[in-house]
């Protein structure tokens, strides 16, 4: 097993590097490193660069209008957008329901909807989780009934991240109740836009509003936007969720957090206590072995051999890393973390009150509301129960 990088992979690894510190805003990069809120409008103008220089979908091969890269190019991608302080990719859309669209949609489906996520200019949303349908996805309720050219949909998704900025939303909707909960369920490209779909905010802990309920209120939708065969979603949500736990694991947002957790630390004067010092090496020792795992994946990929089904471990493992970098930021700021004025930040008042934030800036302000908004990670995406579960069974045997 080669974990070393070849020399034209790390002169691939050069070329993204120099474009993406060439191309990526400033002040988006400054928000990223603070965990200061990105707007619709940030998410977006980063977006749309990727897409004009093609690598929005950067996972997807050349004949959808990808780069093709393989899969240490795509982690190479990745860890320098990351590095950079680029904004995590929206990955409904390039990430998740592209790769859905690809093997299971129409030529026609691929046509119509492919190009749109390409270019940034659709934003997609996720219609999974219900009120009382989360972990235990299967018992999902919302009804799809055909009613000649249309699906007239009737239900409420939950949870619903970034939804209050969605062009359209792919849900797992019932349309049979006969036999197992798993064969009755439907893959369907909704427009948001369309009569009798309305967003709720969720306002949480932190006082984001990052996730939404989605309620459908007999919504038609054209027969043409099923994926695929009817009752066969199921099949299809299993190909996208082996995306999204993959995704979660983020061992280079991990990296650069990392780097931002030693940086409070010495600003803060609590980096030469050796027993604070001690939490960040263990975390250190943690996000290494993560890297090392998604490593070892990747060289199984490139020697042909196929590797052990792990998005659930990478998940576990990510999701908790992510929980544990937060709560060392804000223990170390102490209770320069708490304050949390969202309108006075971002007008820059907080970083400036007279002394109050060490450092002069607005590092510390966000950290208390950034480790709040952390402890769902480790139950979205499938909570680290259920994946501890699934490993259990194929992976352990």
């Amino acid at each position: 097993m080669d974990l070393a990088f070849t020399p034209e992979e790390q002169k691939f690894r050069d070329e993204i590097r120099a474009w993406v510190r060439a191309n990526l805003p400033p002040d988006i990069a400054h928000k990223v490193r603070n965990a200061l809120h990105l707007s619709r409008d940030d998410h977006q103008r980063w977006a749309r660069t990727l897409g004009q220089k093609g690598w929005l979908g950067y996972g997807w091969p050349r004949e959808f209008g990808g780069p093709g890269w393989n899969a240490v190019q795509k982690h190479l991608f990745e860890e320098e957008c990351a590095l950079a302080g680029a904004p995590r990719i929206i990955p409904f859309g390039p990430v998740m329901v592209a790769p859905v669209i690809m093997a299971f949609g129409s030529p026609e489906q691929q046509r119509r909807f492919l190009p749109g996520i390409a270019s940034g200019e659709v934003w997609w949303s996720q219609g999974y989780s219900e009120p009382g349908s989360g972990s235990d996805l299967a018992s999902l309720k919302t009804r799809a009934e055909r009613r000649g050219p249309h699906y007239i949909v009737n239900g409420q998704k939950t949870w619903t991240t970034l939804g209050q900025h969605g062009d359209w939303i792919f849900c797992l909707v019932r349309t049979s109740t006969e036999g197992k909960p798993q064969t009755g369920i439907s893959f369907l490209l909704i427009d948001m836009k369309s009569p009798g779909v309305t967003v709720r905010p969720i306002i949480m802990l932190d006082g984001g509003h990052e996730v939404n309920e989605v309620f459908f209120d007999n919504v038609e939708v054209p027969a043409e936007n099923l994926i695929g065969e009817e009752n066969k979603g199921w099949t299809y949500a299993k190909h996208l969720l082996s995306h999204e736990r993959t995704n979660i694991a983020d061992v280079n947002r991990a990296k650069r957090e990392l780097e931002r957790v030693k940086a409070i630390a010495k600003r803060e004067g609590v980096y030469d206590d050796a027993r604070f010092r001690d939490q960040i090496a263990l975390l250190e020792v943690d996000v290494v072995a993560l890297e090392m795992l998604v490593l070892r994946v990747l060289s199984a990929e490139k020697s042909g051999k196929n590797s052990l089904d792990i998005a659930g471990l990478l998940k576990i493992k990510g999701s908790e890393i992510q929980q544990r970098y937060t709560e060392l930021m804000m223990l170390a700021a102490g209770p320069f973390s708490l304050p949390f004025i969202q309108e006075a930040m971002e007008a820059g008042w907080q970083g400036d009150f007279p002394g109050g934030y060490p450092g002069g800036d607005v590092a510390n302000a966000p950290l208390a509301a950034t480790y709040l908004n952390t402890r769902k990670t480790t139950i979205y995406g499938g909570s680290n129960e259920v994946q501890r579960n699934i490993v259990a069974q194929t992976v352990l045997g």
